[in-house]
């Protein structure tokens, strides 16, 4: 203990600070990725993006922003946000959150960042971020393991006065992925990625034809049940039983007297 605190005062003395280690360093765009300048409102209309590639979008506030990317096995995102309000006024403080769901719309938590900061209404601007954990080859499917495949990012306010809805803000939003090391020492692959299925069914455009109706068999013998059937024992046991009631009457009665 007399260690650890000879060792921040010594960082303090030299103008450094104590950070946690969960809290990594923020990604870094890739050179010459293009910036992404849009979002989209749902699942279904959730951006496209890959990890490195900058996004800054226009939006109000109270909106909902998705975007997808892609993940690998063995892969660690960090998904880094930032919000800005442009000095407008607001009249209280409000709450941010990002989301991160897997291709199966679970909902995936985060190791590390701060993932629903709340801010003062005097704030110029607030900072979200989520690490998530280390994406698996193979789990089972009750674990909720992060699984290979599509995921997707949702940015949103969950509280806010009201008067403060409508107000335009600017997002500039990134995914950082680090790759290898740290597999999972599970036997086993995921057979496909996990890609929530998006396709709409075909519109029939004529009434489909109705299928045949077997015809009835005819003759006499169509109305009898199948040989073997539970009709056929069902009716074997009755007819037994009745010959047996009577037997048992006639060895039981008691003969007459004259």
């Amino acid at each position: 203990m007399r260690t650890l605190i000879r060792s921040a005062a010594a960082l303090a003395a030299a103008g450094l600070a104590l950070t946690p280690t969960a809290a990594a360093a923020a990604p870094t765009p890739s050179p010459g990725a293009a910036t992404v300048t849009k979002a989209g409102t749902s699942f279904l209309t959730a951006t496209t993006i890959t990890p490195g590639q900058p996004v800054r979008v226009g939006a109000s506030t109270g909106d909902h922003l998705y975007w997808s990317f892609r993940a690998e096995a063995g892969d660690v995102h960090e998904v880094s946000a930032t919000v800005s309000f442009g000095g407008r006024a607001r009249t209280g403080p409000s709450t941010w959150t990002i989301d991160v769901f897997d291709g199966l719309r679970r909902r995936q938590a985060c190791t590390a960042g701060a993932q629903t900061p709340t801010v003062a209404a005097t704030a110029t601007s607030v900072t979200l971020g989520c690490t998530l954990r280390r994406v698996r080859p193979w789990a089972e499917p009750w674990s909720g393991d992060p699984l290979p495949g599509t995921y997707y990012l949702r940015l949103s306010v969950t509280d806010l006065p009201e008067p403060d809805l409508g107000l335009p803000v600017e997002v500039d939003l990134l995914v950082g992925a680090a790759t290898g090391g740290g597999g999972s020492g599970d036997d086993g692959e995921l057979a496909a990625p996990l890609v929530a299925n998006t396709r709409a069914g075909t519109v029939l455009t004529a009434e489909p034809a109705p299928e045949p109706v077997a015809e009835e068999e005819a003759g006499l013998t169509g109305w009898l049940p199948e040989a073997g059937s539970r009709w056929v024992w069902t009716s074997a046991g009755g007819v037994l039983a009745a010959v047996a009631g009577v037997v048992g009457f006639a060895l039981t009665r008691r003969p007459r007297r004259p």
